[in-house]
């Protein structure tokens, strides 16, 4: 699935000019006035209300799909895995020692997002590049170490995506919708939601923010996801099914750095869900502003911080099947729009670079 994602990673960066130079070129505005972006408010200010279900249907998922559950269940997991099940603590009821992480990461998240905006960009601002900077000299070191291993795994990843085998048995298929899917989850691409962000940028060009919105899959797959299939694949852990997800990285960490990995990947876990929980919130709180109002946002954030505990006590597959789902809905209308309006956008794009060589 790796080679896939890779793929998927280079269609989401011209996703994401498309969708995020429009969340600039038509803005719209909520119900005190203020000035808006993303997809739900480019589909009515430039499509019209003939296309106005497109954005209530973009909205409405985007209620359950901005919601922290893979966040929260992850965290919950790998506290789980790598804490409670070393201590012996909580082996007789799995549930209580999920809602002891679910509850007080429920409560941390409520502090953050009721502060508004601004204190989730201070908070994400100071901690994420950090964490960011550490998990990737750690991967690249691994990566480093194992440089003679290097070419026989990318062998195995694109021969892997194109076996005869994989093709025969219809397996490739899968393939290529989980690596989609994996990018879909990191870079968010083709969704809407990043368009939520950059739509509230103080700029006036919106080929230039369309640009700068090209860098988020390349860093979070190109970068940050390569370096840990790569870890994972260099590990051999991932041919047992024992272990998934953030426990899988755990453990691939810990093989090649010992009890510093296993700790590095703690907290760097720990940041990525919270600061991911502070960020998501707002693309929620969007989407219900323009359903119902602004003044539903506080409320919404409570479903969410609930959202939070629901999060920490389901199984990663419920989680999966859940976002998967409303993802799929949240990207029919952003990319329906983009496709409709992207002669627009080509034309701005024409018209920002011949400025450029003025």
């Amino acid at each position: 699935a790796l080679f896939w994602m890779w793929i998927s990673a280079f269609v989401g960066m011209s996703t994401k000019f498309f969708t995020c130079t429009l969340s600039i070129m038509f803005r719209g505005m909520d119900d005190r006035g203020d000035v808006q972006g993303g997809p739900m408010y480019v589909i009515e200010t430039a499509l019209g209300t003939k296309f106005k279900a497109l954005a209530i249907l973009f909205s409405t998922a985007g209620l359950i799909g901005c919601l922290p559950l893979f966040q929260a269940n992850q965290l919950t997991q790998i506290i789980r895995d790598e804490i409670w099940k070393n201590n012996g603590w909580f082996t007789d009821s799995v549930l209580t020692g999920n809602l002891v992480v679910g509850i007080p990461v429920a409560v941390l998240v409520a502090l953050v997002i009721f502060g508004g905006i601004k204190r989730i960009g201070y908070v994400a601002s100071r901690l994420v590049p950090l964490m960011v900077s550490l998990y990737l000299l750690a991967g690249i070191f691994i990566v480093i170490t194992n440089l003679a291993h290097i070419p026989d795994l990318l062998a195995l990843i694109f021969s892997d995506a194109f076996s005869g085998k994989a093709a025969a048995g219809g397996v490739i298929g899968s393939v290529i919708i989980t690596g989609v899917r994996r990018a879909s989850f990191s870079n968010e691409a083709g969704l809407g939601t990043e368009a939520m962000a950059h739509g509230a940028a103080k700029t006036r060009e919106p080929v230039r923010e369309g640009l700068v919105a090209m860098l988020g899959p390349f860093i979070d797959t190109i970068v940050v996801c390569s370096i840990t299939g790569i870890v994972i694949l260099l590990s051999g852990l991932w041919q047992g099914d024992e272990t998934s997800g953030v426990t899988l990285t755990t453990m691939a960490f810990s093989q090649e750095l010992g009890s510093m990995g296993k700790s590095l990947l703690l907290i760097c876990v720990f940041i990525f869900s919270l600061t991911t929980m502070f960020g998501q919130s707002y693309y929620g709180s969007k989407c219900t502003g323009y359903l119902f109002g602004t003044r539903w946002k506080q409320k919404y954030n409570l479903f969410y911080v609930i959202a939070v505990i629901f999060g920490a006590v389901v199984s990663l597959n419920v989680v999966i099947n859940i976002i998967d789902g409303v993802y799929a809905l949240m990207a029919i209308p952003t990319m329906v729009s983009a496709l409709l309006l992207s002669p627009q956008v080509m034309n701005e794009a024409k018209r920002y670079f011949a400025n450029l060589k003025q």
